[in-house]
């Protein structure tokens, strides 16, 4: 009797177990790439913002805010510096990156602090190529296959420091060129470009003494200010755009301007929002 009784009640304990033991919870099915894009809440016409190859290069200007964005690929010497330079300001920037810095094991720290502090990080093209060439940018240098696999890796790369899919969506291409049918592939990937706002010269961050292109920090930081009181919307919508880092035989860095350049925009009105805010509710394409 008494065997029976104990065999009774471990028989109800484990009937008790099976019935309360915490089921495994079902994985989502992976958003297509038109699901990703069909999510994106559309909430304002096309033509609150500035288009180039089917693209937004530019903001609303209906409002003084600027957003900044970065991208990084062979130097990422001034990272951690522009970093602390925003966070002092409490400004969300938004970082693009190849798969060569995002492997890099000495810029892991500073894009898990990114993440970690709210800025946003995006893609930038895994092997930075050239998609268009130089002198007619309606001619596509690579393949579809060639752009899809390049792209799908840099996506993987990121998804790989705990990023969701619907994280990355908006991206920075190589070089920041790009045209109509790079456009086009990007979005059958689920992926959105937008690029830089053009008009200033804080692109040419980059270039060494050498080049004949070269742009020191104060011709620089003089063409934002110069445009800024030249055209009657001034920077309003701006896409403000830097390196994170130059080759070494850039004699000056212009991310030592940067606080400079960031408060003289304050005391001129100006607020700073993050590149995703700054896109948000855009339509996929201009028309």
């Amino acid at each position: 009797m008494t065997f029976r009784i104990l065999m009774t009640v471990s028989m109800a304990g484990l009937v008790l177990g099976c019935a309360t033991r915490e089921q495994p919870q079902p994985v989502a099915p992976e958003k297509t790439p038109g699901q990703l894009l069909a999510d994106m809440p559309v909430t304002r016409s096309a033509e609150d913002f500035t288009w180039v190859h089917d693209a937004i290069v530019r903001g609303p200007r209906d409002e003084k805010k600027i957003a900044l964005i970065f991208t990084g690929g062979s130097y990422g010497d001034g990272t951690s510096v522009i970093l602390d330079i925003l966070d002092e300001r409490d400004i969300v920037g938004a970082f693009y990156f190849t798969g060569d810095f995002l492997a890099d094991p000495d810029n892991r720290a500073d894009i898990e602090r990114m993440i970690d502090t709210g800025h946003i990080v995006g893609a930038h093209g895994h092997a930075h190529l050239l998609y268009a060439a130089w002198e007619d940018r309606n001619k596509t240098l690579v393949t579809e296959e060639e752009f899809a696999t390049d792209l799908r890796q840099n996506i993987s790369d990121l998804m790989d420091f705990g990023l969701s899919r619907e994280e990355v969506i908006w991206w920075i291409p190589p070089y920041e060129w790009y045209n109509s049918e790079i456009t086009q592939w990007s979005l059958e990937e689920g992926m959105r470009i937008f690029n830089f706002s053009p008009g200033t010269l804080s692109h040419a961050d980059y270039t060494t003494a050498d080049m004949p292109n070269y742009r020191d920090n104060e011709t620089i930081f003089r063409s934002v200010i110069d445009f800024e009181e030249r055209e009657a919307d001034g920077l309003n919508g701006f896409f403000l755009f830097t390196h994170v880092g130059a080759h070494p035989g850039r004699p000056d860095r212009f991310y030592d301007r940067l606080p400079e350049l960031l408060d003289t925009l304050s005391d001129k009105g100006y607020t700073y929002i993050s590149a995703h805010e700054m896109l948000e509710g855009a339509p996929l394409l201009p028309n």
